[in-house]
């Protein structure tokens, strides 16, 4: 029996890491980084501490790490109030599953992008928990932003439902013991080895219904 579902936001709910990529590379070379084709899978599902310190050692800013998020996060907060990229079909599942159980959002992004693409789309009152994983220790594919989101919840991870559109979030939502629902991003697809661990895939937010959540 299902207590509680816990969405990802970015590549699920908003069409978003490209706009990541764009930031963070545009970043890289202005600043004299290496960057190189496998960076933003890379540091897809890093905490803004794991992926900053990726730009500084990895790709090689000299800015220190906590600048290098600081403007990364600028960059998008702008691209977000330009237009947020929503993916179709996101408000009516989020308003779909609210409708039953209380949501979480367990993300890799920073917290004020999280509370600022939730007040722009107008749900951020459905959720009754949100995490960001620049909150706990580790960021994904270790399950420590959804075990927060679950606890947050007052819900047993193991009676709980995750949302998720990338590798790493998916090995993140299986880690934590929680029925996964993948639904691949277009972009960024999951390989086959983390989707095959997936507990249903879809093909769209469309068919994310309650009797896919709770069979």
């Amino acid at each position: 029996m299902i207590e509680a579902v816990v969405f990802d936001l970015d590549g699920l709910l908003l069409d978003s890491e490209q706009l990541w990529d764009e930031a963070r590379e545009q970043l890289a070379r202005e600043r004299g980084g290496r960057w190189h084709e496998n960076a933003q899978r890379d540091m897809m599902g890093m905490s803004s501490l794991e992926w900053s310190r990726y730009m500084h050692e990895v790709i090689g800013l000299p800015e220190p790490p906590e600048e290098i998020n600081r403007e990364v996060v600028l960059r998008m907060a702008r691209l977000y109030r330009e237009r947020l990229p929503v993916v179709p079909g996101a408000r009516e599942a989020v308003e779909r599953l609210a409708a039953r159980w209380p949501l979480g959002l367990a993300s890799s992004s920073n917290r004020e992008l999280i509370d600022l693409a939730l007040e722009l789309m107008g749900i951020a009152e459905r959720f009754k928990a949100t995490v960001s994983s620049e909150e706990v220790a580790r960021g994904k594919p270790e399950p420590d932003v959804y075990l927060e989101a679950a606890r947050r919840l007052g819900a047993d991870p193991e009676r709980a439902a995750a949302v998720e559109d990338s590798e790493n979030g998916i090995l993140a939502a299986k880690a934590a013991g929680m029925r996964t629902i993948a639904i691949p991003n277009r972009h960024f697809p999951p390989g086959e080895a983390a989707l095959s661990r997936a507990d249903v895939v879809l093909h769209s937010l469309a068919d994310l219904t309650p009797e896919v959540v709770e069979p």
